[in-house]
């Protein structure tokens, strides 16, 4: 499909458009799939702000004073018609009369006319102020309605304002040169006494201020969204990172502290790793990766605790794994595995020790965990090195899989020389910390190297999380007891 000499697909690339459905707030481009989970998210704050807005209209009812109307009708008609021809003539001059008797309703001269036939103590503009009049369309009628604090006084002005008026015509329409007007007023409508307040309207100001907080809610919990830049939607990080979301894990309060999972637990973090192992060896069935570098954009995204359970969830499987602690600046595994951290890779770096030297088994034996060893003063050369290529092909040999916890690609440039040595390399991205920028960045620093990268890790998601229902999270799928007493699989 054509649109004059640009297409579709040109059209919105020089407009920037997205390939979805998105909505311009504050100059960005929001998705609306990501402005519906940021309502979802941020429901309580568009309810509270609803309630605020009808508090507001509530209040500034009780808060106003009861005003009444008063409602008169005049109807303005060409005096004393002769004939046919001379009424219609005359129904279509007093047609053209009734929109400038309208303005004249409302004018100072006949307020001040009212108000000294009644004696207000009020002025000729404060009155005028509280009178409208409208001309009905196409007809000789005028409707005209005084609003007052008493109903009383709204009657009385509105009866004296029609017989006023009503004088005030005859004399504009009277000829300078004598003779009757050709104009006559009748008030149709008699005003009455109102029994009910006319304003303020509770149910209409509540439901007004009702509205008003919603679109005000609605416009910051999206405005909010908008300027949050942190990672928060798997397909926004899978596009950022350039790979797929491979694991989506769950804070716990527990891991936070302790690091490890309990490898016999079933809680969702346990069967989140579990599932993140059984994605990581199933994403090249035909060249599998051994050796993985699991690293994070910036620090405190949680990459030493992915890599450490990943060891252990694979180790449970059966598989032979050797986890290197390759932060050689802040070394975290051997601490959270409750190891010993003396001798290890800089030591085979240096060459004063060899590979078999510094293993140290864990648990039944599958895992295998070589430490950092002493800090170095130059890790960047040491793990960019052609004798750690040496190192990981042996490991290689001898594993299933090689894990090494790197340290983060932005700040040093220790990582983006050791990814060009793996075969792939895990992201950790951190839940509403990471930003979009630094993933970004960290695809840019891998993408320049030339490294692989296997996939993302959305790490340290608030269970309440809109994406945990994505991944089956919230569904209780364990091991319930039958009437024996014996544990059955559901």
């Amino acid at each position: 499909m054509k649109l004059g000499s640009l297409s579709c697909c040109d059209l919105r690339s020089r407009l920037q458009l997205p390939g979805r459905v998105g909505a311009v707030i504050d100059g960005g481009l929001v998705d609306l799939r990501e402005a519906l989970a940021a309502l979802r998210r941020g429901w309580l704050l568009v309810v509270a702000l609803m309630l605020v807005g009808g508090l507001l209209g509530l209040s500034a009812s009780l808060l106003s004073t009861p005003k009444y109307t008063s409602r008169t009708q005049l109807f303005v008609s060409a005096a004393d018609p002769r004939s046919t021809a001379e009424a219609f003539q005359g129904s279509q001059f007093t047609q053209q009369r009734v929109d400038s008797y309208a303005l004249l309703l409302t004018g100072e001269e006949l307020a001040s006319r009212v108000v000294d036939r009644l004696g207000l103590d009020i002025s000729p503009e404060a009155l005028a102020d509280e009178v409208s009049a409208t001309a009905v369309t196409n007809t000789v009628l005028i409707d005209v309605d005084v609003v007052n604090e008493s109903p009383e006084r709204a009657q009385r002005i509105a009866a004296v304002l029609g017989d006023e008026f009503a004088d005030f015509v005859t004399e504009l329409e009277t000829p300078d040169e004598g003779g009757s007007s050709p104009v006559s007023v009748r008030v149709t409508d008699s005003p009455d006494a109102p029994t009910v307040p006319s304003s303020p309207k509770p149910v209409r100001n509540v439901a007004l201020g009702l509205v008003v907080g919603l679109l005000a809610g609605v416009a910051a919990v999206i405005g909010r969204s908008a300027a949050d830049r942190s990672v928060r939607d798997p397909e926004r990080a899978a596009d950022l990172a350039g790979a797929p979301v491979i694991g989506v894990v769950l804070r716990d309060d527990a891991l936070l502290t302790q690091h490890v999972i309990d490898r016999k637990s079933q809680s969702r973090t346990a069967e989140a790793y579990r599932q993140l192992r059984t994605n990581l060896q199933f994403l090249n069935v035909d060249e599998p990766p051994k050796v993985i570098m699991i690293s994070s954009a910036v620090p405190s995204e949680g990459k030493t605790t992915v890599a450490v359970n990943l060891a252990l969830a694979l180790a449970e499987a059966g598989r032979s794994v050797t986890l290197v602690e390759g932060d050689l600046r802040r070394p975290r595994v051997t601490r959270y595995l409750g190891m010993v951290g003396g001798s290890g890779l800089t030591n085979v770096l240096a060459e004063t020790a060899e590979v078999e030297d510094v293993l140290q088994p864990h648990g039944d034996g599958n895992l295998k965990v070589i430490a950092a060893g002493p800090t170095p003063p130059n890790p960047s050369e040491l793990l960019a090195s052609t004798h750690m290529l040496r190192v990981l092909d042996e490991l290689r040999g001898k594993n299933d899989f090689v894990l090494i916890d790197a340290p983060p690609l932005l700040p040093v440039a220790d990582a983006s020389g050791l990814a060009v040595l793996v075969d792939g390399v895990v992201l950790s991205v951190r839940y509403g910390s990471t930003r979009n920028e630094q993933l970004q960045q960290a695809r840019a620093t891998l993408d320049r190297v030339g490294a692989r990268t296997l996939g993302v890790v959305l790490n340290i998601v608030p269970p309440k999380a809109e994406v945990t229902s994505a991944y089956g999270y919230g569904y209780d799928y364990g091991y319930d007891a039958d009437r024996s007493g014996e544990a059955r699989n559901l």
